[in-house]
């Protein structure tokens, strides 16, 4: 009988077929709800994802630097062979970083911070947009050196460009303090454009090798800005930052990625996404699933008489009390359904042919990511038909509750 209700319920009167119009739209907003949840799910989970490889492809795991800022780490092989020997870690790439000055012409110039290293990012090998992220220097007389592409345009670089730096800051020789001193200058080619859509990374960081590097910022052999390091479980990088602060010693410090700016910034906005907006967009479900009261009175009230003949033949209320509880199950059974069909169907074509685009400078990516996930439509699915029935509950209690000889007199 439920089934025959929710196929094509009518009115007694006038206007008969506006019951089943009724239906129809219950199961309409229980439908669009469980489609707007699901696909927010799948936006929050895919900025989540995306944000996060982006962050940790660039900034690794587990930074290790000196506890004096202005100071290099000396004795950077044996601290290397002490950081890969810690459990847990799988990578160690020294870095040596600095602040200079990239000029490309008298009117395009600009402050970057120059990074050196043998071992670049796996990420940014993988969004290298042209050229090659290769710092070993070939025949070319100058070492390469790879840019993002926002500070390409901005300063009119191109691939095969010989352009200048300046580093102001020198490393004092004695690995004690930062001095001023007669700039150093050194050319370099641009050997490839990286972009990420992050727009503090792409705007400022460019790289060359690690000896280049060194040389340029006058920091002595030996010493690295960093370590970064990668752990192979990211779900333990805090027990492993602590073994490594542990096993170095002083005064060396590790610092994950979450407690470095400006990523803990980025990790931070993360968060706000995955707890708020799920939670603003899971009332159009609640309100869905609560209209559904309103639908089953209206057909208490249209069906009295049928009530009470069913009573007269003997239905006892709890039989009626499951009829009217099925059928509110039913509507949100088949909204569900078709709401979960609909958030797939539009999530896929987004992963395919990327429609939702972005601005990269508010959202640090191009286009709306995707993340479709089995446990989100199995949990939404699950609470949608739960609340269907908690709300079906109420009138399924008023329809127990009608008196067999009113209800066949009702008019």
């Amino acid at each position: 009988m439920a089934l025959r209700y929710l196929r094509g319920a009518e009115g007694r009167a006038e206007g008969r077929s506006f019951l089943r119009f009724v239906t129809y739209v219950a199961i309409g907003g229980v439908a669009l709800g469980v489609a707007a949840l699901l696909l927010s799910l799948s936006i929050v989970r895919g900025f989540s994802q995306e944000i996060t490889e982006k962050i940790i492809g660039f900034g690794a795991h587990v930074q290790v630097q000196s506890y004096f800022r202005d100071r290099p780490l000396t004795e950077a092989g044996a601290l290397q062979d002490t950081l890969l020997s810690t459990e847990g870690v799988t990578r160690a790439a020294p870095m040596v970083e600095g602040i200079v000055l990239l000029r490309q012409s008298a009117k395009s110039i600009d402050g970057v911070r120059l990074l050196g290293t043998d071992a670049p990012p796996s990420y940014l090998r993988e969004h290298v947009k042209r050229g090659t992220f290769e710092l070993e220097q070939g025949t070319h007389e100058h070492p390469p050196l790879v840019v993002g592409a926002a500070l390409a345009n901005r300063l009119g670089l191109d691939l095969g460009q010989v352009v200048t730096a300046f580093s102001l800051r020198n490393e004092g020789q004695n690995g004690g303090g930062v001095q001023l001193r007669r700039p150093r200058v050194k050319q370099f080619v641009v050997a490839g454009l990286y972009e990420t859509s992050l727009s503090n990374i792409d705007d400022h960081f460019v790289f060359t090798d690690l000896g280049t590097a060194r040389r340029l910022v006058g920091m002595p052999k030996g010493g690295v800005s960093r370590f970064d390091v990668t752990v192979r479980d990211f779900s333990t990088v805090d027990s492993v930052a602590a073994q490594i602060e542990r096993r170095a010693g002083f005064p060396a410090t590790a610092r994950t990625i979450h407690q470095i700016q400006p990523y803990s910034s980025l990790f931070a906005w993360v968060d706000l996404q995955q707890s708020i907006i799920p939670l603003v967009i899971g009332v159009i479900v609640l309100v869905a699933a609560f209209n559904i009261v309103g639908t089953l009175l209206m057909l208490i009230l249209e069906k009295t008489r049928e009530i009470g003949v069913l009573q007269s033949l003997g239905t006892s209320g709890r039989t009626l009390k499951r009829l009217f509880l099925s059928f509110g199950v039913l509507i949100g059974g088949v909204g569900t359904l078709i709401g979960s069909a609909l958030a797939l169907t539009l999530g896929y074509i987004q992963l395919r042919f990327e429609l939702i685009p972005l601005p990269a400078e508010a959202y640090y990516m191009t286009t709306a990511p995707i993340e479709l996930n089995p446990m989100d439509y199995l949990i939404v699915g699950t609470l949608t038909l739960i609340l269907c029935g908690v709300a079906a509950y109420i009138p399924a209690r008023v329809a127990a509750q009608v008196e067999p000889v009113r209800a066949i007199r009702f008019q």
